[in-house]
């Protein structure tokens, strides 16, 4: 995303404009307004991205990246907290047609959102508080955080105002089974993903 890439101009849109300049000056980061303030993400290490793979491949088996729905990372899901609010999940199960859901500065209307995926790094913090109230303030009705620092694997249901009302945590060597609500049977191995994260695996 890119001052070039947006939807229109934000001469009226400060925050989105600032936003927007940081992504050209901070080239990987990652650039969020959450509760009208800019988060700032610095660029995620191989082991994230290696278990944000390992998370990929559960959903396509399962069939999920099809006509129905589709399993994206980094798009853009724009937030009902404030008049500038988006944040970039690291992985979506989106409906179908989300490509008709744009809002604005490419990010796309919540509704269309069937879950939201995060993969911790350094900032940690904000996948397990800012984000969750985030996301349940935009009604996803599925938040995963696979948390490195603690390797413990989150699922929130039930978006309740800014808190989910089920949040369940899981631990290495457990299957996890999520909502059929995605539309498809999806379980999670929690040893195999958290084993992927690990900044450094021991033999």
């Amino acid at each position: 995303m890119s001052a070039a890439s947006v939807e229109r101009h934000h001469g009226d849109r400060p925050l989105i404009a600032e936003a927007n300049r940081l992504l050209e000056r901070l080239p990987g980061y990652r650039v969020e307004i959450i509760g009208g303030l800019i988060l700032v993400s610095p660029p995620p290490d191989a082991p994230h991205a290696d278990a944000l793979t390992s998370l990929t491949v559960p959903f396509l088996t399962a069939g999920l990246h099809g006509a129905e729905t589709r399993v994206l990372q980094g798009i853009g899901l724009w937030l009902p907290t404030g008049t500038e609010d988006y944040a970039i999940p690291d992985l979506a199960v989106v409906d179908g047609d989300y490509r008709d859901r744009l809002v604005e500065n490419v990010c796309y209307d919540p509704v269309c959102f069937r879950l939201v995926l995060e993969v911790t790094s350094s900032n940690w913090k904000a996948d397990l508080q800012t984000k969750v109230a985030a996301y349940a303030n935009a009604n996803a009705p599925v938040y995963v955080v696979v948390d490195r620092k603690h390797q413990r694997l989150h699922v929130l249901t039930d978006p309740e105002g800014n808190t989910y009302a089920a949040h369940r945590v899981h631990a290495p060597g457990e299957l996890v089974a999520l909502p059929d609500s995605l539309g498809a049977k999806v379980t999670l191995d929690v040893a195999e993903i958290l084993d992927a994260g690990q900044a450094k695996r021991t033999p």
